[in-house]
């Protein structure tokens, strides 16, 4: 069962807008814990006007109230709750059916291009991972300590014979050390060796006959060639790959972005299950429509002065929290479509329903975070998961090498902090002294720890409950019925005044 939006606003202040509130909080304990769908809400007041015509349309009906509530009564309006149902049997149905099979080809489409460019994101990090490994022991090498460095020369050493001479197949260093009889120490003396020299790292020329002497010769003056060229072109691949994972990254946002609308209109070309509604037949022509909207405006203490309603006293006094007057009007709409031009028009019964309210800015910030929890926007949450949610367990690898400083950067910023004068002793009261960069990226990494949590509300202090809400509560009622009233007026109908 989906929640309601009265149901949403009986749960935030269960005093006044819930029936039961009592008994839930003595079941429950805490608000926290109710179910909104256990909650028997109520209102300040209610007024409903029901009247069935196969030639009054909804949309007449629904612009001109919204635009009364607007225009004339000066509220600020939002649309909270949109749901239709086709009965199976209707055209209005089949067509529908066809738009949302539409819209649902095309974002699968398009999610199936976000996983393709995903897996190459994939392997472009690992490859980064692997080429950052590799670098790091062009890097060891180059190291002022001695032993760094002979390690680093070893592991050098180690990838060329794997990766570069075994495909000389059966002339290689490893298949004749280990293959043929006489050149067993050919390993070990390409290994200790430095240069065409044939000195280990003592000075010391080695000791082996002149086979093994002329092919470590030869294969060390390979080996530095290649040491001086492959470091150059792993660093320039290096940068390509981060280049081109920068792209696909752009590429997904992109991709992501398009696939968004398609599945934001598929999701809301779906019909709601009405249940066991009698006025809902599989074979006819009916449609049935549900519409909320909520008017709110904001209480102004000077105004309120002004017109007597608050003593004069009030004018120095700073206010805690806004207070609103809030108008909920329900459309509901039973009708036949009928097919005009390109469009379908729809005429019979409608019901609308206004509902007053009286509410604070606490109250109003629970209302949405409790609305975006429930039902109501539960399809658009998963909109969100599918989109954005993709990079979220990457982002880490992902910023790190994007965000990777080349030498050059990094010798500029090293050559600024030195230039950066710190003498001046206000620089501490700015917080110049110990500001590194690990704490800049710390800052820029706390909004994405933000808890989003819902504030437990403060009751009302006297104030607020003895003028501030009852004077909401008053002009709650008054704008309710006089936009009820308005409406029947404008209509030709029965008015109470």
């Amino acid at each position: 069962m989906v929640a309601t939006i009265q149901q949403i606003i009986g749960k935030i202040n269960l005093e006044l807008y819930a029936e039961n509130g009592k008994d839930l909080l003595k079941k429950y304990k805490t608000a926290d814990k109710i179910p909104v769908e256990e909650v028997k809400p109520k209102n300040l007041a209610e007024h409903k006007i029901v009247y069935d015509s196969t030639t009054e349309t909804l949309e007449p009906v629904y612009f001109f109230t919204i635009d009364m509530m607007s225009n004339d009564f000066g509220l600020e309006t939002e649309k909270i709750v949109d749901n239709f149902s086709s009965t199976p049997g209707s055209a209005h149905f089949a067509e529908l059916g066809q738009r949302a099979t539409i819209m649902q080809q095309n974002a699968t489409k398009i999610l199936g291009d976000v996983n393709n460019v995903m897996r190459s994101i994939l392997n472009i990090i690992y490859d980064l991972r692997e080429f950052k490994i590799r670098l790091k022991s062009y890097d060891d090498f180059k190291s002022k300590d001695k032993s760094t460095s002979e390690a680093a020369l070893l592991s050098l050493k180690q990838i060329w014979m794997d990766r570069v001479d075994i495909q000389k197949g059966n002339s290689s260093i490893k298949a004749m050390a280990l293959g043929q009889a006489g050149y067993q120490t050919l390993i070990d003396a390409f290994l200790i060796v430095k240069d065409e020299s044939l000195k280990d790292s003592k000075g010391n020329e080695i000791d082996l006959n002149d086979r093994v002497k002329r092919i470590v010769k030869s294969r060390v003056i390979e080996f530095n060639s290649w040491l001086k060229e492959s470091e150059g072109e792993l660093r320039k691949r290096y940068e390509l790959e981060k280049n081109y994972l920068k792209s696909q990254v752009n590429s997904l946002k992109i991709y992501s972005r398009w696939a968004k609308p398609y599945l934001k209109a598929a999701q809301e070309l779906e019909m709601k299950d009405v249940g066991r509604k009698p006025d809902f037949v599989k074979t006819f022509n009916t449609i049935i429509l549900e519409l909320t909207v909520m008017g709110k405006s904001k209480l102004k203490p000077e105004d309120l002065i002004l017109s007597g309603d608050l003593p004069r006293d009030f004018k120095k006094l700073k206010l805690a929290r806004d207070y609103f007057v809030c108008i909920l009007v329900n459309f509901s709409f039973r009708g036949i479509p009928q097919k005009a031009g390109q469009q379908y028009v729809f005429g019979g019964k409608t019901e609308i329903i206004f509902n007053a309210y009286a509410l604070n800015k606490d109250e109003l910030d629970a209302i949405n975070k409790e609305m975006e929890k429930s039902d109501i926007s539960d399809a658009m949450k998963l909109v969100e998961g599918i989109t954005t949610g993709s990079l979220e367990q990457l982002q880490k690898d992902i910023d790190y090498f994007l965000e990777e400083k080349t030498e050059e950067e990094k010798k500029d910023s090293l050559s600024s902090m030195k230039s950066t004068d710190f003498s001046n002793p206000f620089v501490a009261l700015i917080g110049g002294y110990g500001k590194s960069e690990s704490s800049t990226s710390s800052e820029k990494s706390k909004p994405d720890e933000k808890k989003e949590e819902v504030k437990k509300i403060r009751p009302d202090d006297w104030i607020e409950k003895n003028h501030l809400r009852k004077i909401a509560t008053n002009k709650a009622k008054e704008t309710a019925f006089t936009i009820f009233d308005v409406y029947k007026q404008a209509h030709g109908m029965v008015s109470y005044t």
